[in-house]
């Protein structure tokens, strides 16, 4: 039998709470029946259940740390591919599920300089230990596990975790030390919620969507579908997470001369699909939504897809 963690992230922790995720904090002060739901069944089915609550990376870290293998001869932290322990995170919104699959990038990636040998072709990171996903707020149809298909209810979560099958997904690695799960949005809104055209250079591996001199209403980076519209605007073709590759569009508003009628203006698209993206503001800062989790950034911002790297508990 299986030995489960169930791992809530407390207010302030991760860049799932006091990080600008948005509506987080109600779910944090409200009591996590799901999770002593998910526990009961889990115990019920025969495994041995703890539940965490992790106000901090650090102990995100010591619940992760349990899933190291064995020793390597090269001193690398690595994770166990037989391990009988479980995870369960529950996660009230994708940014709280984003920082605990951040940190296990950050303990199982090796640097640069001590590569191993049996670190896939195309790979950064070595396949993560599954986990399954537990939503605190069950009747959000965006979320990522929502979108997946996967188990909304805990019996439902408990079930996948004891017997169902795992399946791996992409991830996004980024320059500034992150990931991404669902996809970013890169621009920003006024106060009536419309697009604010900015300016940057956008390329997806040899393809250039647009080279920093012309307007952009929006550009998504996607890895699965949950930025797929902007607007009311159709971005993202497919937003595919288990292709090994990320999908990139831009909108750029292009001024028509009409005969006899002055001018319009129309929205065209620009997609692209490959596997790295860079993004270069020309005018100062350029915010986004990453996650769900809001930023901004003044420099260069690339990301590149880790194929298969990550894995969820289905039914």
């Amino acid at each position: 039998m299986y030995d489960v963690v169930l791992l809530s992230l407390a207010e302030g922790s991760g860049d799932g709470c006091g990080s600008g995720c948005g509506g987080c904090a109600s779910a944090c002060a409200t009591p996590r029946t799901p999770v002593l739901a998910c526990a009961d069944a889990l115990r019920e089915a025969g495994a041995r259940v703890e539940t965490v609550l992790a106000g901090s990376d650090q102990e995100i870290d010591a619940v992760l740390a349990r899933f190291d293998g064995p020793a390597r001869p090269d001193g690398l932290s690595w994770p166990d591919p037989d391990t009988k322990l479980r995870l369960v995170v529950a996660s009230a919104t994708d940014g709280q599920l984003r920082a605990v699959v951040r940190r296990l990038v950050r303990r199982y990636a090796p640097p640069p300089s001590k590569r191993p040998a049996d670190l896939a072709a195309g790979r950064t990171v070595p396949d993560l230990p599954p986990l399954a996903i537990l939503p605190l707020d069950p009747g959000n149809s965006g979320d990522l596990a929502a979108q997946l298909g996967l188990p909304r209810t805990p019996a439902e979560v408990a079930a996948a975790v004891m017997n169902g099958p795992v399946r791996r997904l992409d991830l996004l690695r980024n320059d500034g030390g992150s990931v991404t799960l669902d996809g970013a949005l890169l621009g920003g809104s006024d106060d009536e919620g419309r697009a604010v055209p900015w300016r940057g250079r956008v390329e997806v591996d040899d393809a250039l969507l647009t080279d920093g001199e012309e307007p952009v209403l929006a550009c998504v980076v996607g890895n699965a579908a949950g930025y797929a519209e902007f607007d009311g605007l159709r971005l993202l073709a497919e937003g595919d997470p288990t292709d090994g590759r990320v999908e990139v569009a831009v909108a750029v508003p292009i001024v028509v001369k009409q005969r006899f009628k002055g001018t319009r203006v129309r929205v065209e698209v620009r997609r692209a699909r490959g596997r790295a993206v860079s993004v270069l503001p020309r005018e100062g800062d350029l915010q986004f939504l990453d996650d769900g989790v809001a930023g901004s950034t003044s420099r260069k911002r690339s990301w590149w897809t880790e194929a298969g790297a990550w894995a969820v508990f289905t039914s």
